[in-house]
């Protein structure tokens, strides 16, 4: 039996696995503080990923919560920075950017799973909610306005 996991779980394994590069070289007084918390928000959000694509009962909930967590990893992500923890400006982008794409892969699967688009367009599926977005004007609303001939 084999399977392929998705797209956003290789993403948190990549982040997670460049964090713990990252930590290694922090300075002595930030790996054991701000680096060991970074360490596990990294892994968290990997085990959370994981456990959302096995568990396909509370599936959107967790997804919601790996929205908050990844936003958590970057403040803390920001934290470090200001503290000049990391190797160089560069290693913190190359994380910003792996950070960001967890970010919007999560956003992409909450809005796949939740079933309603923020457009206001129908969602997924023959069992998505009907929706019909705003109309901003009518051609009775027009008529209204114009004047006499």
């Amino acid at each position: 039996m084999t399977f392929t996991l998705p797209p956003i779980a290789k993403t948190a394994e990549r982040l997670l696995l460049e964090i713990e590069k990252a930590v290694a070289n922090f300075p002595r007084k930030f790996r054991y503080t701000a680096g060991e918390k970074l360490r596990e928000q990294a892994m968290g959000v990997t085990v959370l990923v994981h456990r959302a694509w096995w568990d396909k009962v509370n599936q959107v909930a967790m997804i919601e919560r790996i929205r908050w967590e990844v936003d958590a990893l970057k403040i803390r992500m920001q934290l470090c920075k200001g503290l000049r923890a990391f190797a160089s400006m560069g290693q913190f982008e190359m994380l910003a950017r792996i950070a960001r794409e967890l970010g919007r892969q999560a956003g992409g699967w909450f809005r796949q799973h939740s079933g309603k688009h923020p457009n206001g367009q129908n969602g997924h599926g023959r069992h998505a909610d009907a929706q019909r977005a705003k109309k901003l004007s009518t051609r009775d609303t027009f008529q209204q306005w114009e004047v006499y001939r």
